[in-house]
């Protein structure tokens, strides 16, 4: 492994200080490099840890964990009871300030205090990001008439548009609203525009808080987006005024619209809804049954614009640009092609990113391609975990939000996995080889991708998701060689060729590798069916996961696996959950119950969007209405897991029902004297939200865990 590290095309930007030593005296020793090689190699199988702690500060990879400081102060920012204190920050600034200046005469005392400055930058992070583009939330909701500019067009279909909408300002009776901008859904209407002005009757509600504990936190994420509201329009809108055909906004969202009318007019769907997502990153269009599918395949991840669609893209004009630039002999002798192609590749990476919506993933992809293209036009190496240091440090600062969502986790956690992996396992290019070995050397590549990657993500994978997918290599393997050399190629010349109305040919080969696609996928799938077994997962296991990933980025010999290793023992001891025996939904009437054949409904509709994610997230139909005994006032049942309920719907029952059941769930107000071992009212509902309840049967007491933590941050809303 390390002399595969050390043989790479290239070499390694940073040695050990042990190799450098080597290196040095080579040319004074008669046995040679080889012979110096192996020495080193050798020199690293009797090191232990700390000697590789020792070499790794002296190769200054202390600088790699400086993202992992951001993300660990941000961590702690949101575990505090209240917004980090200014004066406390302030302290802090000055104390790293002093410790820096103690520690000049000593670089390794100088690189600890600078990741101690990261953790600091990672506390003051978001209430910085709140102060500039944070809102107000709303609080109850509003209807009447507004006037509103359009923002964005985050998806359209030909049923419904969702639209971000800012300067929104009531006319006529309608009340005044205080926040910055709402995310409404607008069925029909006119063709809509970012810049254009729009009025017309809409209802705003406050933005429901997260479906259940440790789920996606809506309040949280809208507040740092600056949308305090979402709404929809009770009738179509009408355009006031048009806004500028030549802004920056304007011109992208036509050019992608351009894009998508031209795909859905060649494809039928479900080609035409992942030929749009892999485009222009607009997934709006992609049916249920081909994302479940590509999920269970393990290729869910082609329809995310990402690192792999950009390095294709990027790449292959990079590629093709130096193929036929060196061919052209004049040329080649008067132009430095490999940084013309270069400057090709940056090029194309940022019209690329440009048109695909910009999510976290496409950004931190294009932010590499930036930093490897860069590394080439100055001769260095390209692919260095320092440039994911710097790519990462760069999307944490500008959207420190973005490190709670999956998207940057399961991406963050890949792209480290994949140059770590890169950087031990990378062996001599493939000169003067025939097309078997060129064949076998990319198969090869793509099975260790997909298991680094693969494994690198899981952690993330099955917490947000709860899925897992056990035949991800073969689903991969399968068809990457289509996305590389058929579909993303094909995509690249359609929307080249879209102005001159040549792009059918194109189109209609994406369409055929689409289709062969989810047609392996479905094989996969089908195989994978019995092998899917997710478990739930705690908070902590993220965290194991961020701290397996910085040690793994930091080391560079054989101790970088020991924290991956670990990192599944802990796991199973330390984060492994356990499915709930209530849940009690807060802006609905759902409410399930554990019972003889699982979670069963107790109260409200069977079809409700809390009710699906629950049935995803615990893996549980949720089909049969629980057995109860029900009146004017209340009902009661008895569940499974050893306790009594009550649902209670008059005040006039609480006399009978707290003091004979053990849970009172109610949407009034209960009364103090309510003894029972539980009690969710109204008022819990409104400040804590959903509620997950499992009961103890040996203390006679259940474990509640509400969906929101502390109230005091400027995202949750007042009850």
């Amino acid at each position: 492994m390390v002399d595969g590290d050390r043989k790479g095309a290239g070499g390694s930007m940073v040695e050990t200080l042990e190799t450098g030593r080597l290196a040095a005296g080579n040319a004074a020793r008669p046995e040679g490099a080889a012979a110096a090689w192996t020495r080193a190699s050798e020199r690293d199988r009797r090191r232990g840890l700390a000697g590789s702690l020792i070499v790794a500060l002296d190769e200054r990879r202390l600088s790699i964990l400086l993202p992992f400081g951001l993300i660990l102060g941000l961590i702690l920012s949101i575990q505090l009871p209240s917004e980090p204190n200014p004066a406390a920050l302030g302290v802090g600034a000055v104390s790293l300030a002093v410790a820096g200046l103690l520690a000049l005469r000593s670089l390794t005392c100088l690189r600890v205090v600078a990741l101690l400055a990261s953790v600091w930058a990672g506390l003051c992070l978001l209430p910085l990001h709140g102060a500039l583009w944070g809102t107000a939330m709303l609080e109850r909701p509003a209807y009447g008439e507004y006037r509103a500019r359009v923002d964005e067009i985050l998806s359209e279909t030909a049923a419904q548009k969702r639209v971000i909408l800012s300067e929104i300002a009531p006319l006529g009776t309608a009340r005044a609203l205080p926040i910055r901008r709402g995310r409404v859904v607008i069925e029909a209407g006119p063709d809509l525009s970012p810049g254009d002005v729009i009025s017309g009757p809409f209802r705003f509600a406050p933005v429901p808080g997260p479906v259940y504990p440790g789920g996606f936190d809506t309040q949280f994420h809208a507040y740092f987006d600056g949308i305090g509201a979402y709404g929809n329009a009770t009738r179509p809108p009408v355009i006031v005024s048009t806004g500028s055909e030549t802004a920056p906004a304007h011109v992208i969202d036509a050019v992608r619209r351009g894009i998508s009318a031209r795909v859905d007019a060649e494809l039928p769907q479900p080609s035409a809804g992942i030929a749009r997502a892999i485009i222009n990153g607009d997934q709006s269009a992609v049916t249920d049954e081909a994302r479940e599918v590509m999920a269970t395949a393990g290729i869910a991840h082609v329809l995310s614009v990402s690192g792999l669609h950009l390095t294709i893209v990027a790449g292959g004009v990079f590629g093709v640009l130096r193929l036929l630039l060196a061919g052209i002999e004049p040329v080649a002798a008067r132009v430095p092609v490999k940084r013309v192609a270069a400057v090709a590749g940056i090029a194309a990476a940022v019209l690329y990113f440009a048109i695909s919506g910009g999510n976290v993933a496409a950004f931190r992809s294009t932010l590499m391609i930036l930093l490897v293209f860069g590394a080439v036009l100055f001769g260095r190496r390209a692919l260095t975990m320092r440039n994911v240091a710097i790519a990462a440090l760069v999307v944490i600062a500008t959207d420190p939000a973005s490190v709670f969502r999956p998207s940057f986790q399961l991406s963050f956690a890949a792209v480290v996995a994949l140059v770590g992996a890169y950087e031990n396992l990378r062996s001599e290019r493939l000169k003067d080889a025939n097309l078997l070995a060129h064949a076998w050397a990319y198969g090869k590549g793509v099975v260790i991708t997909s298991l680094v990657a693969g494994g690198a993500t899981v952690l993330f994978s099955i917490y947000h998701f709860q899925q897992t997918s056990p035949l991800g290599v073969v689903g991969n393997l399968l068809s990457l060689p289509l996305v590389g050399f058929v579909m993303m190629p094909a995509a690249a010349l359609a929307v080249l060729l879209m102005p001159l109305g040549l792009e059918w040919p194109f189109l209609a080969a994406m369409g055929w590798s689409i289709d062969r696609m989810l047609e392996m996928a479905a094989i996969v799938a089908a195989w994978s069916e019995h092998l899917r077994a997710s478990p739930l997962l705690t908070p902590w296991a993220l965290v194991i996961g961020l701290g397996a990933l910085a040690w793994f980025a930091f080391f560079r010999d054989r101790w970088r696996l020991l924290a991956p290793a670990l990192a599944v023992p802990l796991v199973v001891l330390l984060a492994v959950d356990q499915p709930p025996d209530v849940l009690i939904a807060d802006t609905t009437q759902a409410m399930v119950v554990r019972g003889p054949t699982g979670l069963e409904l107790a109260d409200g509709k069977a079809e409700s969007f809390a009710l699906n994610v629950w049935r995803e997230t615990y893996a549980s139909p949720i089909d049969i209405a629980a057995e109860q005994g029900c009146d004017s006032l209340a009902c009661v049942g008895t569940s499974s897991a050893g306790f009594r309920y009550a649902i209670v719907a008059n005040a006039g029952a609480f006399a009978e029902e707290c003091g004979a059941v053990e849970l009172v769930v109610t949407r009034l107000r209960a009364p103090s004297y309510c003894a029972a071992a539980a009690v969710v009212d109204a008022d819990d509902l409104a400040a804590r939200g959903v509620h997950w309840l499992k009961w103890n049967a040996s203390t006679q007491k259940f474990e509640i865990r509400p969906a929101i933590g502390e109230l005091n941050r400027p995202w949750r809303l007042t009850p």
